[in-house]
């Protein structure tokens, strides 16, 4: 049978247990709860900050002519109509198609020529090879305006027609730097092992590039795809100076189709600027994890 304690036994023990323990949160869980608060209101802010201008714009784009004015920029209209995206299909949609049939060539011959230079630039090396590449980085740092009027006088020279031929020349040769430095930091991380078996096997430089370089090199090819796509489609200073309303891109379209018209209709205007952006922003949500892969994809050694 088991003792039942005194109840000066009990109160001895309870008196050497102390107080209940409470559980508390140490400072550094309190700092960096406030820290991740502070970065949330942050990224909050910037989202706005991106946010709101697309707000004044979209709302604006469906609005009439007596509702589109800066005065009422941030009100709802009173009655949504579609006529001012009807009048900017109407006007931009031959540019439009000639954008795409500038944009899709010049991104994919950029994109193989940079893989190319890339793989020969990191893993098949030559005398004066990092020489060569930092002479193509150049043209990265390049202003366009430096060149500009030289590069008017080589394109006459040349005899290049004017339009979407310039531009997809002209798109090709300024994407190289960026699309050789991205490729050539990819190849970097490939195992030479992977190279030195395939001329082990016999293979020489482009047998091995096509054979076992160009198909691993997918999240590379999507980087500078959208990259180049992207970087064409919103290109305006080489449209300006190397084809004409006639038969530029979209952004030369969207300049006059904005200012042309003695009066001002600001929802024709917000409607063209949505519709001249929306590939890129689709191309972007569709493709954005992808680019963000990539661009990790060539960061870690091994």
């Amino acid at each position: 049978m088991t003792a039942i304690p005194a109840p000066t036994e009990i109160a001895e023990t309870l008196r050497r247990s102390g107080p209940a323990q409470t559980a508390t949160v140490p400072p550094g869980a309190k700092r960096f709860g406030i820290a991740r608060t502070l970065r949330y209101l942050l990224l909050l802010f910037f989202l706005l900050a991106v946010l709101i201008p697309v707000y004044v714009l979209l709302v604006t784009s469906f609005k009439g002519v007596g509702e589109a004015s800066p005065a009422r920029a941030w009100a709802w209209p009173h009655v949504w109509t579609l006529d001012n995206w009807q009048a900017a299909w109407t006007t931009l949609s031959p540019a439009l198609m000639r954008t795409v049939q500038m944009v899709v060539p010049a991104a994919i011959i950029s994109s193989f020529l940079g893989s190319m230079n890339g793989f020969v630039l990191s893993r098949w090396r030559f005398p004066k090879a990092n020489l060569v590449f930092t002479l193509i980085l150049f043209g990265m740092f390049i202003p366009y305006q430096a060149v500009m009027i030289p590069l008017v006088k080589l394109m006459l020279g040349l005899n290049v027609p004017s339009g979407i031929s310039s531009l997809i020349l002209l798109h090709v040769i300024y994407g190289i730097p960026i699309t050789t430095l991205i490729f050539r930091n990819y190849y970097e991380s490939v195992p030479m092992e992977l190279i030195e078996a395939a001329r082990v096997d016999g293979a020489g430089m482009l047998r091995t590039y096509a054979s076992i370089v160009l198909p691993i090199s997918i999240p590379s090819f999507v980087v500078v795809l959208i990259w180049q796509f992207t970087s064409a489609w919103n290109d305006f200073l080489f449209a300006v100076f190397f084809s004409s309303p006639q038969n530029g891109p979209v952004t030369i379209a969207l300049n006059n189709f904005a200012n042309g018209a003695l009066l001002q209709n600001y929802g024709s205007s917000m409607a063209g600027a949505l519709l001249a952006s929306a590939p890129t922003l689709v191309v972007y949500l569709v493709l954005g994890r992808y680019f963000i892969g990539g661009l990790m994809s060539g960061s870690v050694k091994g």
